[in-house]
């Protein structure tokens, strides 16, 4: 089955310009019609958020840019095109040189300029200031994702460094955070052997890790700890070296983000290494702080089922020691993989079992961040593109008192995804930023296939979002003919 599939991806890749064609013709064809969309659900009414005035909404974005994103949306929401493009990219054909070539000026002239900023850090730092002239900001990313030695992983360290950097020279504030991967800094199969080791002292108390330092709570009872079934051996001494050197760049980008004033939000990963980026994290927020603000936001999930319980350990720990932690509250991006490697094993998936849970574990998690806050006390950024979630935060600050703008709270939204709610909460009065990756095409493109599967699961926010583009786009056309 897999060589029939194979075989299919040249015939597959010849037929995309048709594609293309076909969907931007089908894309004009809607946006000449006044008719709405069909099963596009319309978003509560609320006195917090207005997502229903496409002019005050959209109102500084020039109509060039609201068509091309109408029509890229219209792209990436087509499953069809989600799948040629998994299927081209995990392939035996990108080893082609002339084929990849191919592929990759495809996705940097369709996707990467949507969801991305830039293949430079100058080019990021152009698109941060765009953001920042229609009342948004960047949490800006330096897309390398995975480095397998250490030459690489001071490479990614240096990028980082001069990312944050960078955010002293540009005007106001523009950038909000920098946003740094674990695994671009430390080698991937350290972070695994690092987090089977704090699984099974998790399992086993007496174990001592000689070389664990201070850090917050990482696992709890209801955390999936079948990724360490058998005692792992103690680290060599080249692994405690790389190790040592880890924790040396990543003290290194810490003292750079103190010095610029600029916060750092830690990246999620799956469950195989996620133990050990906590607790990387966590140390890293203990000796590095602005005052009582934190200066380290630490990624939490709320598709795992130990989510609440290990945000509220951690944000208990951290009040007993006096130190200032942020969090910034996500759904999680890696569900196939989750269930995949738990499957392997014979085990229960570590997220939840319908999307439902996965929803009211965000809400309630956000609700207890949002309830810490008042009472005086953490931080927290909601990056979310569910408007049921975005309002009801909103409320929730409203209930609780407090200011819209409190420097303590964030709104965030991917670069490219759901810039109705983004510009609704700006609108409203709230922080809002978008995530700003930039890099090399190749070295995006894993980002890039996540967000296509990810607007495959948020078909009803990426439909709302072209339904007031093409509403918007349609009252400007008629403006300009009358």
């Amino acid at each position: 089955m897999a060589t029939r599939s194979s075989t299919n991806i040249p015939k597959l890749i010849a037929k995309l310009p048709h594609y293309c064609r076909r969907l931007k013709s089908s894309a004009a064809a809607s946006l000449a019609s006044s008719g709405q969309p069909v099963n596009v659900p319309k978003p509560e009414e609320s006195p917090y958020i207005n997502l229903d005035d496409s002019k005050k909404l959209f109102s500084s974005v020039p109509t060039a840019k609201l068509m091309v994103s109408t029509f890229t949306l219209h792209v990436v929401m087509n499953e069809l095109m989600i799948d040629i493009g998994s299927k081209v990219m995990n392939s035996r054909l990108m080893k082609s040189p002339v084929l990849r070539e191919l592929l990759l000026r495809s996705i940097e002239h369709t996707l990467y300029h949507h969801f991305c900023g830039g293949k430079t850090l100058r080019e990021a730092d152009q698109a941060a200031r765009k953001l920042w002239e229609s009342g948004l900001q960047a949490m800006l990313d330096y897309g390398m994702e995975h480095a397998h030695d250490n030459a690489s992983c001071n490479q990614n360290v240096q990028e980082i460094i001069e990312t944050i950097a960078s955010t002293i020279s540009l005007p106001s504030s523009p950038v909000s955070s920098v946003v740094v991967k674990i695994t671009a800094i430390f080698p991937p199969r350290l972070l695994k052997r690092v987090s089977d080791l704090l699984r099974w002292e998790y399992k086993d108390k007496s174990l001592h890790l000689p070389w664990k330092l201070q850090s917050f709570p990482l696992l709890s009872d209801s955390s999936a700890l079948y990724h360490t079934p058998e005692m792992p051996g103690a680290l060599t001494l080249d692994e405690e070296r790389d190790l040592e050197l880890g924790f040396g760049r990543l003290m290194k980008i810490c003292e750079s983000s103190l010095e610029a004033n600029v916060p750092l939000l830690i990246d999620a990963e799956d469950t195989t290494i996620q133990p050990a980026i906590d607790y990387f994290t966590y140390h890293a927020a203990i000796n590095y702080h602005k005052g009582d603000s934190p200066l380290i936001f630490n990624t939490m999930q709320a598709y795992l089922k130990d989510a609440k319980e290990r945000l509220v350990m951690a944000k208990k720990a951290a009040d007993e020691v006096g130190v200032p932690v942020g969090f910034k509250l996500v759904r999680g991006a890696y569900m196939s993989t989750e269930r995949q490697v738990a499957s392997s094993v014979g085990a229960n998936s570590p997220i939840h079992d319908c999307i439902q849970d996965t929803h009211a574990c965000y809400d309630t998690c956000a609700s207890f961040m949002l309830q810490e806050i008042a009472n005086g006390s953490g931080s927290l950024i909601l990056a979310t593109h569910n408007i049921h979630s975005g309002k009801l935060a909103a409320a929730k600050v409203a209930s609780l008192g407090m200011k819209k703008d409190n420097e303590k709270l964030h709104f965030a939204q991917l670069y490219g995804m759901a810039d109705v709610l983004s510009f609704g909460l700006r609108n409203a009065g709230f922080n809002v930023s978008k995530y700003l990756p930039y890099g090399a095409v190749e070295h995006i493109v894993p980002y890039l296939l996540r967000r296509a599967e990810e607007n495959r699961g948020f078909v009803s926010t990426a439909a709302l979002d072209r339904q007031l583009m093409r509403r918007e786009l349609l009252r400007r056309l008629t403006s300009l003919e009358k």
